[in-house]
């Protein structure tokens, strides 16, 4: 016989050391995950790059011509080339590999006597799971105890139709049945509880489980966002296609009217080199891969990259009230009984009369015996003190589940030499209230008591009880149940949360409440919170709104109290229509439509299950409000510095590919061959793919309105801005190169100098991209200790240069006097000069 405590008096699961040492002994419960790329197809995958191709071809050419030095020189080059990009590419998919774990199912087991939630790879063999409806199992168990628990198992039989499930009968076997067929004990890692719940003990892990055996993946994680990819993409081809024409015209041009085609084919593949924007496609990646990993360091796991261009450009914020405001973790603190009245709860069942410790334990004996719920949870643990007789032997024969005509559910228990069953409920008041079918005097009555306590921010239960002496009927409606009382639970906001609204504000988004609740309960908390007062909708509302009259209503709405999941979805697009970019919170099954139609699916980490994680685009680790806001302010930083770096790109191509062209337009001395590209790619890739990544957040990053959905990477403003930097460098360039060439200076010292100016140009290029809205000395005074790196190891290279006869030998460069260098060093100088000008009068036509 079973006490509603018998389940997990019984079984108290694995000790909290028993379990790691289980864990140390058997490795994770990990699935070899789909997607990963080898080490030998990242080294492919690079060997296709077109810059490759032009390294070596440079090599090729100057190998012909007669000088293995620079062939050795730009292999070195090539070398170099895939060595970083190897480095960079295995970081990705070590950081990918990282959020895989991360996205993989978590499980709710019982430690130490305890339900506690760990991430689906600490689960060990003989751990006990607890599973809920919408609950992915994270091993292969056999269940124990399960209430019409039923499994979908069509990953491993391909059947659709849901298998229902039976607990392991007292000295029954272990079964070796296969998956599939109902009836079964026996519950496989990764199928879908699709009803019901149920205990289980644990028989296998990882490889060694059902799915593990046919090498499938539990979860996959979206390595690229489609959008940006596609604007990347275009932006690539037409470069390079542009690129490939004038690599062609200049070749001929130069064999032509200069003769030694060798010469020319060097000339064209310098040409071809500072042409060809390289960088992008790297920069995306590492930008989205790094983002990714620094948004899962607040707490965010981002299941889809898109999302975060997609967290920039969020108007309304729709969140869960339990959970994600609070900390969801309730406490009884108010309780009442209609012959009774109302008392104020400290310190549990202690100290209460006797009508009180009865009205706990049949809101207890409401609630399932192993609860993950924090409402369940409250209610055993205030009345654990002070339980049923000892003599009383209670065993659980059916659950009525809460269903969306009536919001309450009851546990039918046959109790030991008794005839007939006792039924306890417990739901939302006024579904309490019909159950038992009160007369209008009553109800007003319980009214009264649940408006007193929603009003002050707690949420309350309604409880009854029901005796059967027959058989038991098919729905909760065909008893008749006796009003015992309304319990009344509170949950704290969460540290932070008022800050994190103001944020919200001052960035432009609308925070929209959306729960089961009592309204007055939702509006309390709303308030407690900082959440801007507006209307109120109920879920009853929403049900006689047409969708024209739902958008135009949801406009100056701020709560949605009393609301079913199956609403959110409605709430979704009834809020896209009218224009707006939606994040929306869920955790339960029923969520997920909802998560997958808004613009950001927000599923919970801690309490959520696993349909809401798969059908949403980023998860919470910790189910906190606070986090989202986070998530919100890094997704706008990140998309600020990869358009930051891709404006410096555009920018620092322009005077490369103009001072390579400019000889042989003029019939000045050869500036740059594919070597002096080279090492200028050297720079710019690291700067791009390093540098901007780290940069620190603009000053306004949650002070300013969303940006427009539809707004482009490369819009034609940052294309205009960026060429105009790059064409006021290549001016500022060609002028000292014209000059210093009419003052009849060497070839190899005109090359010398106008290389480390371009190079001090360049730096000037990334401290004026480094900030859209402050000014140079705000640029020049920010903290980003990878700049700074990078700037000493640009110093160190230029020193190498400047001190080795032997590198100026293979680079055709000559010594360089001190004026000549501080020229050189100056021209970055006065270039940031101008460059803040042009800065300073853009800021004044936006004002």
């Amino acid at each position: 016989m079973q006490t509603p405590g018998d389940i997990l008096s019984r079984n108290r699961g694995l000790t909290a050391g028993e379990a790691a040492a289980r864990l140390r002994l058997e490795g994770p419960n990990l699935i070899p995950a789909a997607g990963a790329r080898s080490q030998l197809r990242i080294i492919l995958d690079i060997l296709r790059e077109p810059m490759l191709a032009l390294l070596l071809a440079g090599g090729l050419a100057y190998l012909l011509l007669g000088s293995p030095a620079e062939a050795i020189v730009l292999v070195c080059f090539a070398g170099f080339s895939i060595f970083i990009a190897i480095v960079q590419e295995s970081r990705t998919e070590h950081v990918l590999r990282a959020l895989r774990d991360l996205a993989a199912p978590r499980a709710l087991v019982v430690r130490d006597g305890r339900p506690v939630r760990v991430a689906g790879r600490e689960v060990v063999t003989d751990d006990l799971l607890v599973l809920e409806q919408g609950d992915r199992v994270a091993a292969d168990a056999v269940l124990l105890d399960c209430q019409h628990l039923a499994a979908d198992e069509s990953l491993l039989t391909g059947e659709s139709v849901p298998v229902d499930k039976r607990s392991l009968g007292v000295g029954e076997a272990i079964p070796e049945t296969p998956p599939g067929g109902d009836g079964s004990p026996l519950i496989y890692s990764a199928t879908m509880v699709t009803r019901g719940r149920g205990t289980a003990r644990v028989l296998a892990t990882g490889g060694r489980t059902q799915v593990g055996r046919i090498g499938q993946s539990l979860s996959t994680l979206e390595l690229e966002a489609p959008g940006l990819r596609r604007q990347v993409s275009r932006i690539v081809r037409l470069a390079a296609a542009a690129a490939g024409v004038v690599t062609l015209a200049v070749t001929i041009l130069f064999g032509i009217l200069r003769g030694g085609w060798l010469e020319a084919v060097l000339a064209g593949i310098a040409i071809g080199m500072s042409l060809l924007p390289e960088e992008f496609p790297v920069v995306l990646a590492v930008f989205l891969a790094m983002g990714a990993w620094r948004i899962s360091k607040v707490g965010v796991l981002t299941r889809r990259a898109a999302a975060i261009e997609t967290l920039g450009s969020a108007t309304i914020l729709c969140a869960d009230k339990t959970g994600t405001l609070t900390v969801n973790h309730m406490t009884v603190t108010d309780l009442w009984r209609p012959d009774h009245g109302a008392v104020t709860v400290v310190g549990g069942a202690a100290g209460l009369a006797e009508e009180f410790v009865a009205l706990l334990e049949t809101g207890a004996l409401a609630s399932a015996a192993l609860p993950s719920d924090p409402m369940e949870m409250a209610l055993h643990d205030a009345r654990a003190d002070r339980a049923k007789a000892a003599g009383e032997e209670w065993r659980l024969e059916r659950t009525f589940a809460l269903s969306e005509e009536l919001l309450a559910m009851s546990n039918a228990w046959a109790r030991s030499g008794q005839e007939g069953f006792v039924l306890a409920a417990k739901g939302a008041p006024e579904a309490i209230a019909d159950l038992c079918r009160l007369k209008p005097v009553e109800r007003a009555a319980m009214e009264g008591a649940v408006h007193d306590m929603a009003e002050r921010g707690v949420r309350v239960l309604g409880v009854a009880e029901a005796e059967v002496a027959g058989p038991l009927g098919a729905r909760q409606q065909d008893h008749r149940f006796v009003l015992r009382g309304l319990i009344g639970l509170s949950d704290p906001l969460r540290p932070g949360i008022r800050s994190a609204i103001e944020r919200c504000g001052s960035a432009g988004i609308r925070v929209m409440v959306i729960t089961g609740d009592y309204p007055a309960t939702a509006r309390a908390i709303a308030a407690e919170a900082g959440i801007a007062r507006g209307d109120v909708l109920t879920g009853a509302e929403i049900a006689k709104l047409d969708e024209g009259a739902l958008r135009a209503q949801l406009a100056t709405v701020t709560i949605c109290a009393r609301t079913l999941p199956a609403q959110k979805l409605r709430i979704v697009q009834a809020l896209k229509a009218g224009g707006e970019i939606v994040a929306m919170t869920g955790d339960g099954v029923n969520d997920a439509p909802a998560l997958k139609a808004a613009h950001i699916g927000i599923a919970m980490g801690g309490r959520g299950t696993d349909v809401a994680r798969e059908a949403a685009s980023i998860v919470l680790v910790e189910d906190d409000f606070a986090t989202i806001v986070a998530a919100i302010a890094l997704g706008r930083r990140i998309y600020d510095n990869l358009r930051k770096a891709m404006g410096f790109i555009f920018s620092a191509h322009v005077p490369i590919a103009g001072l390579a062209l400019m000889p042989l337009l003029t019939g000045l001395p050869i500036l740059f061959g594919p070597i002096q590209i080279a090492l200028l790619e050297m720079i710019i890739d690291p700067v791009c793919a390093l540098s901007f990544e780290a940069e620190p957040p603009e000053r306004d990053v949650m002070a300013r309105a969303p940006r427009r959905a539809n707004e482009p990477l490369f819009s034609a403003r940052m294309i205009v801005r960026s060429l105009t930097h790059g064409v006021l460098a290549l001016g500022l360039l060609c002028t000292l190169f014209a000059l210093a060439a009419r003052q009849g200076l060497p070839a190899e010292t005109l090359r010398a100098f106008v290389f480390f100016a371009l190079v001090s140009s360049l730096m000037a290029l990334v401290l004026v991209n480094r900030a859209f809205s402050r000014s140079i000395a705000d640029a020049l005074l920010r903290g980003n200790p990878t700049l700074r790196f990078i700037a000493a190891g640009i110093a160190a290279v230029a020193a190498v240069i400047l001190l080795s006869p032997s590198v100026q030998q293979l680079l055709q460069f000559k010594p360089l006097n001190a004026g000549q260098l501080a020229l050189a060093a100056a021209t970055g100088g006065l270039l940031l000069f101008v460059l803040e000008l042009t800065k300073r009068g853009a800021r004044r036509d936006a004002h």
